[in-house]
């Protein structure tokens, strides 16, 4: 059953009113990324486990696969049946149209990021999108986050290692920021620190320092994009030093794709592929996302 204005504009205050929260008490959300029914079911399985607040996020492929109205379905039954504190994220939209719609649908948190679309965009253009984007997101209170660059990589497991240096070159810069933030009057910043979409055979590196700084000179809440493949301990020392929201996409879809692939080898004469979803490929995201949740510090921090 649609929501109605009323209750999208509660669902963005609460989610306003808990992100400063995290921000204070030093935890942040997980955003997981939602490419199905079954991914869903983990995430709300793990929510419930650690009783810990989450975010689920789609982006532009998911949306153009499973409908905005639908996702925002399959979200409020499952937050309905299982008492879970969720919300739902549209990650990396392409455009002002594109996040317009996801901010008409409900969610209480809208990522615009037009360089996705366009990896040649101006800054000068970013801003104008994205201030659109924040006074199109009136309407119902909704988050709307941003970066005024290129966030590199993808949601794949890679085989050749990043350059590093490469990378160095498109970190966030505190005045940068600060000038991005205060010309567009986002909710969220994304920040890049060292981290980086996808899996590589190299770990990734945060600059910690870099994002000292960057708190310092941000009133705004701060997130960590291309969380998968990062050492635990970084995610432990950020959301002390203040950030609020990482995704994680990644690192679910190996271990779906890796659980899938052995329980599909351990049962040739099986026909139902949805029973042995749900079987195994479940619990083993669900595991996936229990223990971000638990680096990210967010266990016994719902409030349904």
């Amino acid at each position: 059953m649609p929501l109605s204005m009323e209750q999208i504009r509660q669902n963005c205050q609460k989610a306003r009113d808990r992100m400063v929260q995290a921000r204070a008490e030093h935890w942040a959300f997980g955003a997981f990324n939602l490419d199905d029914e079954p991914t869903l079911k983990a995430v709300v399985q793990a929510a419930q486990a650690k009783n810990a607040p989450v975010l689920v996020e789609v982006s532009q492929g998911e949306v153009d696969t499973i409908g905005l109205d639908n996702v925002r379905d399959m979200v409020d039954n499952f937050k309905a049946t299982h008492g879970v504190e969720m919300y739902i994220n549209l990650d990396h939209s392409p455009s002002v149209e594109a996040a317009k719609k996801g901010i008409e649908a409900g969610f209480e948190f809208i990522h615009i990021d037009v360089s996705q679309a366009n990896h040649d965009a101006s800054e000068e253009e970013i801003v104008a999108a994205t201030k659109e984007v924040v006074e199109a997101a009136k309407l119902t209170g909704a988050l709307v986050e941003s970066e005024p660059h290129y966030f590199g990589g993808g949601s794949n497991k890679f085989k050749e290692a990043f350059n590093y240096d490469e990378i160095k070159k498109t970190f966030s810069t505190p005045e940068g920021a600060k000038a991005f933030v205060d010309a567009t009057g986002i909710d969220t910043f994304a920040a890049a620190i060292g981290n980086l979409h996808g899996q590589y055979p190299v770990p990734k590196m945060l600059d910690l320092d870099l994002l000292q700084r960057l708190r310092e000179a941000l009133d705004c809440n701060i997130s960590l994009h291309g969380g998968s493949g990062t050492p635990g301990h970084y995610f432990v020392d950020a959301v002390k030093i203040g950030v609020s929201k990482i995704n994680i996409n990644t690192d679910m879809r190996v271990a779906y794709r890796n659980a899938l692939e052995k329980v599909l080898d351990d049962n040739p004469d099986e026909s139902s592929v949805a029973k042995l979803v749900n079987k195994e490929v479940v619990a083993a995201v669900q595991a996936v996302v229990e223990s971000k949740i638990d680096m990210f510090g967010s266990a016994g921090k719902a409030q349904p």
